[in-house]
């Protein structure tokens, strides 16, 4: 990718949700965000922080890990999160309706490895790490178009 390259550190869930609200105040329509990393590395805090930053009226946003895809109607219109563990193939995102909702609403994709070929070209990528102090480290890469729109780097 040739656009941004950011890290940020954050030292606790609270500042993880603070960064999810940060990016998800510049997403519209067609943003797709790939959330990678481990099991535990904090992609559905993240994603679920986001989604209620956006959200005229507070509601419970639960983890797709059984329903695949959950929809929010927000003010940036439509959320779709999509947790892909439990796929095998690329061919189940097609009958998901992820390749519609990728250009006309915001994608939040945990799982991004599952898309295959299907993943949009224009998706920032944020990749989650823990560190050994618990402190997680998230990688921001994508395209250019994504500079203006992302906060500054975070420091330790």
């Amino acid at each position: 990718m040739t656009g941004p390259h950011r890290i940020y550190l954050t030292r606790s869930p609270e500042e993880t949700g603070d960064l999810a609200c940060l990016v998800g105040a510049g997403l519209r329509p067609g943003d797709t965000i790939l959330l990678d990393g481990a099991v535990g590395a904090g992609k559905t805090h993240f994603a679920r922080c986001l989604i209620q930053s956006l959200l005229d009226v507070p509601e419970d946003v639960p983890s797709p890990t059984y329903t695949l895809v959950q929809t929010y109607q927000t003010g940036a219109g439509e959320i779709w999160h999509a947790d892909l563990y439990r796929l095998s193939s690329a061919t189940e995102v097609v009958e998901l309706g992820l390749e519609e909702a990728f250009e006309t609403a915001v994608c939040l994709i945990e799982w991004p490895d599952r898309l295959g070929d299907l993943a949009p070209a224009g998706a920032l990528c944020l990749t989650f790490e823990v560190a050994e102090d618990g402190m997680r480290r998230i990688k921001a890469e994508g395209p250019e178009a994504w500079a203006a729109r992302l906060p500054a780097e975070t420091d330790a």
